[in-house]
């Protein structure tokens, strides 16, 4: 059986999207960021915590704060790219859910009145929508370089408060010039899934 996907949104979402490493100067605008929202923000989570916040680094000077902490081998590519999105959990996301969840607002106090409770169920829930938000960024036509090599507490410190906790730093933009590394091997289909 195919998918209902046609086979080039597949191969835009999916086959042929990759890890960018380079990119061009084509800036990345407000409105396709906000299209992107747009479209990533009906991805399921749990309760609709939807916990994902994300700080967008466009100046001079809030680059120049951030690439101070990226690993070495990512500081090249977080300088040049058009736009930057460093993606966080909030922890305190419980005080949205009597908007995001009407049908059972007590849901708030009921299952996230504790911290670590409600620091668990943001970091997963906020790590699906980061995904989300990376197909996102492909279906704008857009790359995107999600990255984990840097000083987390460098970043925590300069660009989040003690509500949030830090996923990834996300370059985007248009895929320069040598851009991808060479596509790494998958799992098979029988090495991932097992039926019971």
């Amino acid at each position: 059986m195919s998918l209902v996907l046609d086979s080039a949104a597949q191969d835009l979402l999916f086959r042929e999207a990759r890890t960018a490493n380079t990119f061009t100067d084509e800036p990345v605008t407000d409105e396709q960021v906000q299209a992107i929202y747009d479209l990533v923000k009906f991805g399921p989570t749990a309760f609709n915590q939807s916990p994902l916040r994300v700080v967008l680094v466009r100046s001079a000077e809030g680059r120049e704060r951030l690439v101070q902490h990226m690993a070495e081998g990512n500081q090249p590519k977080t300088s040049t790219a058009p736009l930057v999105a460093i993606l966080a959990a909030d922890n305190e996301f419980h005080e949205e859910l009597p908007a995001l969840l009407p049908h059972f607002p007590q849901a708030k106090d009921m299952f996230f009145s504790e911290r670590p409770v409600r620091e668990s169920a943001a970091g997963l829930n906020a790590a699906l929508q980061a995904a989300y938000f990376i197909i996102g960024v492909r279906a704008a036509g857009l790359a995107a370089g999600p990255m984990t090599g840097f000083d987390a507490a460098g970043i925590q410190k300069e660009f989040l408060d003690d509500d949030h906790s830090l996923l990834m730093v996300v370059n985007i933009g248009k895929p320069g010039e040598d851009a991808w590394f060479p596509r790494s091997p998958r799992l098979s289909f029988d090495e991932v899934v097992t039926t019971v």
